[in-house]
């Protein structure tokens, strides 16, 4: 084996987008560790063994559990179809963090959460548990007016896991900015977004919920962020106002994002990019960190 052919841990966390925490996570309880040994020094990657974290990584965000998915991913190739969701019963995972919330069993939660984000890494945890137990609880609000106790919890319980995932460095220069539009409170996407830029060792600077115009353009000019992502929920909070007066700025950021179910992609001001998941923001926004273009 080559020199070229070898990987180390760092390298492959950037190929799969995920933080090298996730990578010990899925060498210590499901073997998908490096095979390659040259004495003397650490362990390595191969392509074979990208190739089979790939399959493991695909399989998790489909939902398939941890587990099952390195379990597929260990076998030699053959030509049975790979396991669904429904076989392995993935939704489990939801369930799980569903009923815990429902009884405002903190510690649970919390366990559950953070065990979702070690096992599957931030943007798989978000998209495939977070977000649908989230949306879950918000319906029912929506249909009964009841559970706001069990949102405030759970979301409690999000945040602080999130938080909790490793910075990069102080050394490493913040170059990215993320807010929520004025009015807008739902703050745990960008929170979420905040925690995969980390894993992927990009660090933000994070405003959070309901940040006025003139707020947003006084942190711009003090800061100087080369990539600027704005967030709104809901139709309400998401006036293009705000992103024209960022974009007349004489020091504009280099790349301005508007995510979020609120924004009308149609009265967006040209320039303005719209990223339509947690992971196409996660790309604008590493790649303007980088210096390259989007």
């Amino acid at each position: 084996m080559s020199a070229a052919a070898a990987y180390s841990a760092g390298a492959v966390a950037r190929r799969l987008g995920v933080a090298v925490t996730t990578l010990r996570t899925w060498h210590q309880r499901y073997g998908m560790g490096p095979s390659l040994h040259e004495p003397g020094h650490h362990r390595r990657y191969t392509e074979q063994d990208i190739e089979r974290l790939q399959v493991m990584q695909r399989l998790i965000f489909e939902g398939v559990a941890p587990s099952e998915a390195a379990r597929w991913a260990n076998r030699p190739p053959i030509s049975a179809p790979l396991p669904s969701s429904s076989e392995t019963d993935a939704g489990s995972l939801v369930r799980g963090l569903l009923r815990a919330a429902m009884r405002l069993d903190a510690p649970a939660v919390r366990q559950r959460v953070t065990h979702a984000v070690q096992d599957l890494g931030v943007v798989a945890a978000w998209d495939a548990v977070l977000a649908p137990v989230l949306v879950a609880i918000g319906e029912r609000y929506e249909a009964t007016g009841a559970y706001v106790e069990v949102e405030h919890l759970l979301s409690g319980c999000v945040s602080a896991v999130l938080g909790s995932v490793p910075r990069p460095s102080a050394d490493v220069p913040v170059r990215t900015l993320l807010a929520c539009a004025d009015e807008e409170q739902h703050s745990l996407p960008i929170e979420a977004l905040a925690a995969a830029l980390a894993s992927c060792g990009v660090p933000a600077r994070v405003l959070g919920a309901r940040v006025p115009t003139a707020a947003l353009i006084a942190a711009i000019r003090r800061t100087g962020p080369a990539a600027v992502l704005v967030w709104s929920h809901l139709p309400s909070t998401s006036d293009p106002v705000q992103l024209s007066a960022v974009l007349a700025e004489r020091a504009r950021p280099v790349v301005l994002a508007a995510a979020g179910g609120g924004w009308d992609e149609s009265a967006l001001p040209e320039g303005v990019l719209r990223p339509g998941s947690l992971t196409d923001a996660l790309v604008i926004l590493t790649s303007a960190s980088n210096g390259s273009s989007v």
